[in-house]
């Protein structure tokens, strides 16, 4: 697999702000197993348990595949948030044709660096360190993306991959949202080149965090 850069053009500060519910640490009732508390505020109930890291991650569907000879896909590699790890995906694409492509944009075509559609999530590239409160995986602040149009070439059979992490919006009132959410990229397919584009499409999921 090849990947060039092509095109700086600049720096930009990417954050979006939502009203999120889900906190690790909170549930419906204490560790222990004791009752639910008088003070618990609403919304509690649609977490799971705090011993399961808060709301558990599931794929709910994806787009049908698209008519090109590239195959995305994705999965869930961390159900729930644990201290150290926010809850996770992977994203592939692969190339089942017969001679090389080159696919854009780089990180899109893996889902890096792509908010969900209702801007209440965002997924960074996993085994770096972010800017989240301990424990709660909501971001304190945007994340500097560099406005770049990477290409990535695939070799027949050969594939790409981005192992992520689930990470709630900055500047909101609690960790990770729960619910439905929707995220999808634009896929550039071209020859080995680059110089030609031959097809493009967009893909995308549904994930839930309940």
């Amino acid at each position: 697999m090849d990947t060039t850069r092509r095109t700086l053009l600049s720096s930009c500060g990417i954050g979006t702000v939502a009203l999120l519910t889900g906190c690790l640490g909170e549930g419906n009732g204490n560790a222990n197993g004791g009752d639910e508390t008088d003070d618990e505020t609403e919304g509690d109930s649609d977490t799971s348990p705090t011993e399961t890291g808060g709301p558990e991650l599931s794929i709910v569907s994806t787009d049908e595949l698209p008519d090109a000879p590239v195959r995305p896909a994705i999965e869930v590699t961390q159900k729930t948030a644990t201290e150290s790890q926010p809850p996770g995906l992977k994203a592939t694409v692969t190339n089942e044709g017969d001679r090389a492509l080159t696919l854009g944009e780089g990180r899109a075509i893996v889902f890096a660096y792509r908010n969900d559609t209702a801007n209440n999530l965002m997924l960074l590239p996993a085994g770096s360190d972010y800017p989240v409160e301990a424990g709660c995986w909501r971001l304190t602040e945007g994340i500097a993306i560099t406005e770049e149009y990477r290409m990535v070439t695939l070799e027949p059979g050969e594939s790409a991959s981005q192992v992520l992490e689930l990470y709630g919006a900055p500047d909101a009132d609690a960790c990770l949202p729960t619910g439905t959410f929707r995220f999808e990229s634009p896929y550039s397919v071209r020859d080995e080149s680059g110089e030609e584009e031959t097809a493009s499409f967009t893909w995308g999921f549904d994930i839930s965090l309940e």
